[in-house]
Formats: structure tokens, sequence, C-alpha cells
């Protein structure tokens, strides 16, 4: 458990619960940097102190979750996670609100983008604060996408999406409002183990 002293203010909320269907093996167990490719987004998301991290899991919560440190997490299982993508966004904001009920905004992660790093994070929260926009996402090959920031405004909306669109739906229809932060390389993510063995090159 994580403390609430750390940070209320935001949080952020590591979708984890897809089982992987065209990799064939959960790729949140796949080695990347000394570590499985979960592992890593949630350390990144630890050491950038924003404040506390929600991974929501499913498929595979048995084999992958005894293969994390779990000691800084808040976890939860989302049952409907076969459903989509947004239903692990309403779980993980739920579950995120019911223990930091004062919380500001999230960060929305995915756990296959494996290039995020802690500075992209806080530039959301800065982008944010300084301009004033509701909805700060990344930017990379002509998308706006995650890692992306959501103020509290809009957990209605969140909490309101269905089926495997995610929040890129909710980015769309307030494309006036968004402010972007430019990621390059977070059009690199896993979905093969092509795109796996691209990575390790």
């Amino acid at each position: 458990m994580q403390s609430k002293e750390l940070n209320g203010k935001y949080g952020l909320i590591i979708l984890a619960a897809g089982r992987s269907e065209r990799l064939g093996s959960p790729k949140q167990l796949l080695s990347y940097q000394g570590k499985n490719l979960l592992q890593h987004t949630i350390d990144i998301a630890l050491e950038s102190r924003i404040g506390p991290v929600m991974v929501v899991m499913g498929a595979s919560i048995q084999q992958i979750s005894p293969q994390l440190e779990l000691n800084s997490l808040i976890i939860t299982e989302n049952p409907n996670w076969e459903s989509g993508m947004a239903s692990s966004i309403v779980y993980g904001l739920h579950s995120l609100l019911m223990q930091f009920p004062d919380c500001e905004a999230v960060i929305l992660m995915v756990c296959d983008q494996p290039h995020v790093n802690k500075n992209l994070l806080k530039k959301l929260i800065k982008k944010h604060e300084d301009s004033g926009s509701s909805i700060v996402a990344s930017s990379y090959k002509n998308i706006q996408g995650t890692p992306a920031l959501f103020h509290k405004k809009h957990f209605d909306e969140l909490s309101a999406l269905k089926g495997d669109t995610g929040a890129r739906s909710l980015i769309k229809q307030h494309a006036a409002l968004i402010e972007s932060i430019p990621f390059e390389l977070g059009s690199i993510d896993i979905d093969t183990m092509q795109d796996y063995r691209n990575l390790l090159k």
C-alpha cells in the first residue's frame, strides 16, 4: 500500500489486463532491461513520484503477479477485462478514487510502451498546470494517445467508456481542448513477437 502522504493530487493508472492474444503469451512478462515489461513500466511510474500508482490486471493475473514487486503498488483485478480496455479504465479509476478521493487528475498508461520515462510523465503534469488544459496527451505519428492526463472534470466520461476504444475516443471527442507533449517513440508498442524482436535490436 502506498502512503497517502506521497501526493494524492495526481494518480497513475497502468492498464495491464489484456490477454496479449497476438503475441501468444503475456506481454507483461517479456524481458526488457533486466526486468519484465510491466515491472519496467511500474518502476517508471514510481520513480516519477507524481502520486499513487494503480495497476489494473486481468488475464493471467496468477501468472504475472508473483513476478512483480508489489510492496509499493495498488493492484486491482478487472473481472470484465475481456470486454475491452474501457472496463479496465473504469475499474482502475474507481479503485484509485476509493483510496484517494481528492485526486484531481489521473495519467493513463499502458504496459507495452517501453520508451515511456519519468520526464515524459512530469511534462504531462507541467503542461496541464501551465496551460490549464483538462486533457494532455502524448503525440506521435499524428496520434494523440497514452500516456495521457485527464482532469477530474472528465472522470464521469472515463467511467462511462465501453468496449475496446479506451480513452482515445474521449481524446478525439475533446480534440479542441487538448494539449500534447511530443513523444516520438510512443508509436513503439509490443503487440507481436516481431515488435519485441525489433525492440531488442
